[in-house]
């Protein structure tokens, strides 16, 4: 089965703590008997190979052995988180999901079947071969979210190659290919995951304090928030030696932030895509936003400015939408970037670029110089249409006390006029109460 090497390792890491919820550790033995336990509660409701199964919750004990259990019963997992709710009946739908499943720390999980049959058929192939599967739902900033298929078996092959045993805080979601990822390369290393239900900074600083966690994964919006709070200064974090961030931008003012008031950690960029896992990454070092991307399984390549990439973990296609890779199966990233040797500077998603007169805008760059201004919390940059010029640049921007418009105005155009070039500068500027950003803690550039 896929997951028969996964097994073998986590029993031999033994009385290893694994996981440490709600301040409680479970060891290695205590996480496979839990996942030999799901298996049996799995065959005995009648949960089949190849049956599409919703894993709903975070990483507890009880979700992550369920997890596992699924996977080696060659299901088709479709996480869910309580971000998901605005968009749940649509996602059980797409996926054609049969049962689904809520764990509970408790007792047993909450099971219910759904009478659903499995037309689409990406997924029929995948399950004629009994292979895994996982579909992951994109957070569908720019429309409607897509459903991407992948074969669970080929994602966990990366893991096989044992690397070093960390304690890492599980910051981004099982329903994000990134928490798939970091859960995945913690337990098949022997490290400890540190699972935490409240992703406010001042709860996030608290776990790391208090279960010495070495490896924070986040994101660009995460760490200002956390700088913006300053609950960095109100808890222990020395045993911190890695924050890695992606899913986003991230500017340069919160890089260079970060760096002055966390001295001696070491910042990682990294990244992936919901269609083909996560790249292996290398900084040029913490305060460079240059980045070597690759590893064994991907080639990249930069073809008209954008980042292309070819990976053998890629997913089998969309469920609801048309396959985005070419005839090779590169797929266009739609990330343009910079190069310099095999490095390279993600400038922004093509979508999000905003075009003033044939002049292009990377709201990334605009929010990191508002975001130097005094009294400037957070800014977000995006486009507005304009019959003269195409578009127009609009802030939102966060302050750290009232200020009226006309004067917010007038001071920003002063401080940007000789750090951006004039069609970069904010047309139109609001007032926002407090950072707004999703569920996954990635910026909101559009109005929802």
């Amino acid at each position: 089965m896929a997951a028969d090497w996964l097994l073998e390792r986590l029993a031999s890491y033994g009385d290893r703590p694994a996981i440490v919820w709600r301040d409680h550790v479970y060891s290695y033995t205590d996480l496979v008997r839990r996942i030999q336990n799901s298996a049996e509660l799995l065959e005995g409701q009648g949960i089949q190979p190849g049956d599409i199964v919703t894993l709903e919750g975070d990483f507890s004990p009880a979700a992550c052995s369920l997890l596992v259990a699924l996977v080696q019963r060659n299901c088709v997992i479709v996480p869910l988180t309580a971000s998901a709710k605005p968009h749940r009946s649509e996602w059980l739908e797409t996926a054609e999901v049969q049962w689904e499943i809520t764990p509970r720390e408790d007792g047993p999980p909450s099971i219910a079947r759904r009478k659903t049959v499995v037309e689409n058929p990406l997924t029929q192939q995948l399950i004629a071969e009994g292979n895994p599967g996982l579909v992951l739902f994109s957070s569908g900033s720019t429309g409607k979210s897509k459903a991407a298929l992948h074969d669970f078996e080929m994602l966990l092959e990366k893991f096989k190659t044992q690397r070093h045993a960390k304690r890492t805080v599980t910051f981004l979601l099982l329903d994000h290919i990134g928490g798939i990822n970091t859960l995945f390369h913690v337990l098949s290393n022997g490290g400890v995951v540190a699972a935490i239900e409240d992703r406010d900074p001042d709860a996030v600083c608290a776990v790391i304090e208090k279960q010495r966690v070495e490896i924070l994964p986040t994101s660009p919006t995460f760490l200002n928030l956390l700088l913006v709070s300053e609950a960095y200064r109100r808890h222990d974090l020395s045993s911190l030696e890695l924050i890695t961030y992606g899913t986003e931008p991230m500017p340069a003012t919160t890089l260079e932030r970060i760096g002055v008031a966390l001295p001696g950690i070491r910042l990682q960029q990294t990244y992936g895509l919901t269609e083909l896992g996560i790249l292996r990454s290398k900084s040029r070092d913490s305060q460079s936003l240059w980045v070597k991307l690759g590893g064994e399984g991907f080639a990249t390549k930069v073809q008209d400015g954008t980042l292309w990439i070819h990976a053998q973990s890629a997913m089998r296609g969309y469920l609801n939408a048309p396959s985005p890779f070419d005839e090779d199966g590169w797929l266009n990233t739609e990330d343009e970037v910079e190069v310099d040797g095999e490095y390279v500077r993600i400038l922004g998603r093509r979508s999000e670029i905003i075009n003033v007169g044939g002049q292009k805008v990377y709201p990334a760059e605009v929010e990191s110089v508002l975001m130097e201004m005094e009294g400037v919390v957070d800014a977000t940059v995006s486009g507005e249409p304009n019959p003269l010029t195409g578009q127009i640049v609009v802030a939102r921007v966060v302050l750290t006390a009232p200020l009226a418009r006309s004067e917010l105005k007038k001071r920003m155009r002063a401080f940007c006029r000789d750090r951006l070039a004039p069609f970069k500068l904010p047309v139109k500027v609001t007032v926002d109460g407090e950072t707004r950003h999703s569920g996954r803690f990635k910026k909101m550039r559009r109005e929802t």
